[in-house]
């Protein structure tokens, strides 16, 4: 049962995403006086692999969104510069859906950019517009830039979470009862359904993990970028082991967070595909995220953000963690270095006509030139055999 904290904490939650529906409601989708209101328009669910056996994710990290048009970009050529706005991105996104045609899309933090929007809700709905227009199932999670407007962290998770076609979560809403609380907005996980027909099909064989790693804090009297903390990862850490336990074939799981962890930093040192061409910032608190990921055991990747210039991928303790690469014209970049999406690409094992758990994921990533160009190439996990318990 929950404790009556726990049930006045919901209680909260609700009223602020109730109020924020109203207002939502009473401007913007009100199409004249006297007309009825629009509620938002759910996703397809569950979310599930393919007749092909195939799920696929586009990553969008840094998308940096500010006021559309009025909003000019960063670090481009001369010749890009006149006309350059966040118009690109969007143009940049639709492109990457048309190309990959992916199942789900994730966002992965600093959506917006706070300080260059004088109405959160406003940037919110232009940089997701792509997804909603194709009617796409995403989710997002923040960065260390989206409250820097007019909206706080919940603010913003409350109103990403009843947008259109949105599968995003303030937190979870079935914490533990030992737990009496999460820290942060976006903690909450999805889970990836067998293709239909299949003995799978009400079977979640790939889990996603999205967490809240913050934005600016203090700690030992310095300020730092944000961390993931310890009721984020108690709460993960059980979830994954009732998961696991629930599910008759081993489910591999994805994580999505923004800020990188400290030991990010150590992959210069090692083998990485892709871009390592600027520092890694990541919090001073070292919290014990690896730790917590290795414990778990069934997470095989790592999806981060917030270093524009960073695209790499690399081991660490037998997980890969991964930068999406700056994806946002508004964002910082790098003038003569293309903005970039992530594809992680996931693939059923199939016995005779049957389609059976995850063997295989991997990941590349494509350029917004002219020919969309596809690079790196990899495989970030494989499984040769799953056996059924």
């Amino acid at each position: 049962m929950n404790t009556p904290w726990q049930i006045l904490v919901v209680l909260l939650f609700t009223l602020a995403c109730l109020f924020l529906l109203g207002a939502f409601l009473r401007s913007d989708l009100m199409a004249g006086e006297g007309a009825v209101p629009r509620v938002k328009r759910p996703a397809e669910l569950p979310l599930r692999f393919r007749y092909d056996g195939t799920f696929k994710i586009l990553q969008v990290a840094d998308l940096h969104y500010g006021m559309g048009r009025m909003t000019s970009c960063r670090d481009v050529l001369p010749s890009q510069f006149p006309g350059c706005s966040d118009l690109n991105s969007t143009r940049f996104l639709r492109r990457m859906i048309d190309a990959e045609k992916p199942d789900l899309l994730v966002f992965s933090g600093d959506n917006i950019f706070g300080s260059s929007t004088t109405d959160a809700a406003e940037s919110l709905f232009g940089a997701f517009a792509p997804a909603i227009e194709y009617k796409l199932p995403w989710a997002a999670i923040l960065g260390n830039h989206d409250q820097e407007s007019t909206m706080t962290r919940a603010e913003l998770m409350c109103f990403i979470s009843l947008m259109d076609y949105s599968v995003s979560h303030v937190n979870p809403q079935d914490l533990p009862v030992e737990q009496a609380r999460i820290d942060g907005f976006g903690n909450y996980n999805l889970v990836v359904h067998g293709a239909a027909g299949s003995e799978l099909a009400n079977t979640s064989v790939l889990n996603l993990y999205l967490l809240d790693s913050g934005d600016r804090e203090s700690a030992n009297g310095r300020r730092t970028y944000g961390w993931i903390k310890e009721s984020q990862l108690q709460w993960l850490h059980k979830l994954s082991k009732g998961l696991q336990a629930s599910s008759p074939v081993p489910a591999p799981a994805l994580t999505f967070f923004h800020i990188p962890i400290p030991e990010v930093r150590d992959l210069w040192f090692r083998k990485f595909v892709g871009v390592y061409q600027e520092a890694v910032a990541c919090s001073s608190v070292n919290s014990g995220v690896l730790k917590t990921l290795v414990s778990m055991g069934d997470v095989k990747a790592a999806f981060i953000g917030h270093d524009h210039l960073n695209d790499f991928c690399g081991d660490i303790s037998g997980i890969q963690f991964c930068y999406g690469g700056g994806f946002g014209y508004h964002g910082y970049g790098k003038a003569g270095w293309s903005r970039r999406a992530r594809v992680i690409f996931s693939e059923l094992r199939k016995c005779g006509s049957s389609w059976l758990g995850v063997e295989r994921v991997r990941t590349w990533k494509r350029l917004d030139d002219e020919e969309l160009t596809k690079i790196d190439e990899q495989v970030l996990w494989e499984q040769q055999h799953q056996p059924w318990r």
